[in-house]
């Protein structure tokens, strides 16, 4: 009789022990639904992408939001439309000249805050298109944060004559600037035409003589 007591005691401990244990496990999934709510806190409105041909690039502008009560940062992006997204912004080259270029630290948005991306300042680049986007086409793309969380978002494509990226050198290989394209392909010289045919650029028109009436 004592001995099954004690055998009955020995099982009640035990169970005791497993108990205490499955309550100081993690639940399952506890540290992915962690992240899951970082990346919650972040939303996009005014989201729109220049329209363009396919194999080329066209940026991503709106305006990302912070709902949480920490600072997010989007260190990373991707699309299945892109054969790759980089985070750009707006620095001086060293010829002093405004050019894009790939964002070290990503887009830090502050808790509660916003942050903009627009054309000519920060922006996500979509590089190598693989198909044409045309005005009214949406386009999936999915944010990374710096913990590893992700979300996506949905960008409404739409025409626009400005945004055309400035990469420096890679300028005139790209054929990507910030100004009016010339159809043409004729170089101006913001300067008039001379009468006697020879071009003097920022001058005034030389008659080199008069004309008799």
């Amino acid at each position: 009789m004592k001995k099954m007591t004690l055998a009955a005691a020995v099982l009640a401990l035990s169970a005791v022990g497993l108990a205490g244990c499955g309550a100081d496990a993690p639940a399952p999934g506890s540290a992915s639904s962690a992240a899951a709510e970082q990346a919650q806190s972040l939303t996009i409105t005014g989201a729109w992408a220049k329209a363009a041909d396919a194999g080329g690039m066209t940026g991503v502008f709106g305006t990302l939001k912070n709902g949480g009560a920490e600072d997010l940062t989007v260190v990373a992006a991707s699309s299945p439309a892109a054969a790759s997204v980089e985070l750009h912004e707006t620095a001086a080259g060293a010829d002093g000249a405004m050019t894009m270029q790939e964002i070290d630290g990503g887009f830090i948005i502050p808790a509660g805050g916003e942050y903009l991306l627009e054309p000519g300042a920060s922006h996500l680049m979509l590089m190598g298109l693989e198909d044409g986007l045309l005005a009214g086409d949406t386009l999936p793309i999915t944010l990374e944060l710096a913990d590893g969380s992700t979300t996506g978002i949905e960008v409404i494509a739409k025409d626009f004559a400005g945004a055309n990226e400035n990469y420096g050198d890679d300028a005139a290989d790209a054929d990507h600037t910030h100004g009016a394209e010339d159809t043409d392909g004729a170089e101006h010289t913001h300067g008039t035409e001379h009468t006697d045919g020879t071009e003097h650029a920022h001058g005034t028109e030389d008659t080199h003589g008069t004309v008799d009436h």
